[in-house]
């Protein structure tokens, strides 16, 4: 494997799961057999989002800074992006999205998940939000189906809780065996040459910001205590 492999530039390692969706193959069996799984016990587990280049990453990222994309606090709550300074910005956005370069989605090892069945039933609109997963949520036995099984097909959660990181985020999996490889090759000079070099709004922030935001959202360290 390539040492820039985890930055989402190129991917050779990936296979069309359907629906626009492209995964690793180790990943893809794995996910298959799950799926399988959760259907024999009621639950139609789908694929909402999956593989992720760099280029799609920096769209959602500078789509956001300018207020095309909803900006969102961790509660979920709209913020007026007018208001904020390009630091409060750069917060909110990785709270939710990941920088450019730094996205578990560019692995192919990663992806987000919904029950569909259960969406259907209740209008078709899935906006991706925690209370979806909780108790009165559509998504909300599947999560707990999850929370028994993921294990044993290799997956795990990533986002469990919010340590002051990324928020929580109940429906992105990550196929850990795999995912391991792609932890490894992680490096924050890397990176940030990455952005350096990339068409990114906010950017001379980040940079400024970089050696905090790095461990904090990319590594998902969260705050210090």
């Amino acid at each position: 494997m390539h040492s820039d492999a985890w930055l989402g530039l190129h991917n050779p390692y990936l296979v069309d799961v359907g629906n626009g969706h492209q995964l690793h193959p180790d990943v893809a069996k794995a996910f298959t057999a799950m799926q399988s799984h959760a259907a024999i016990d009621g639950q139609d587990i789908q694929i909402v989002s999956s593989y992720r280049g760099f280029q799609r990453q920096l769209s959602i990222w500078n789509r956001k800074w300018t207020g095309e994309l909803p900006l969102l606090d961790e509660n979920e709550q709209r913020l007026d992006v007018a208001a904020l300074t390009d630091e409060q910005k750069v917060y909110a956005i990785l709270t939710w999205s990941a920088l450019p370069g730094g996205s578990r989605h560019h692995w192919g090892t990663d992806l987000d998940v919904f029950d569909k069945s259960a969406v259907d039933a209740c209008g078709g609109k899935l906006d991706l939000v925690d209370a979806e997963y909780r108790d009165g949520g559509p998504c909300f036995a599947l999560a707990c189906w999850m929370g028994n099984h993921l294990a044993e097909h290799g997956f795990m959660r990533p986002f469990m809780r919010n340590n002051g990181g990324v928020a929580t985020e109940l429906w992105h999996l990550s196929y850990a065996p795999t995912a391991a490889e792609f932890e490894a090759l992680r490096n924050p000079e890397q990176l940030r040459r990455c952005i350096e070099h990339a068409d990114m709004q906010g950017k001379s922030t980040v940079l400024t910001l970089f050696d905090e935001l790095y461990p904090r959202y990319v590594l998902n360290e969260g705050l210090k205590a």
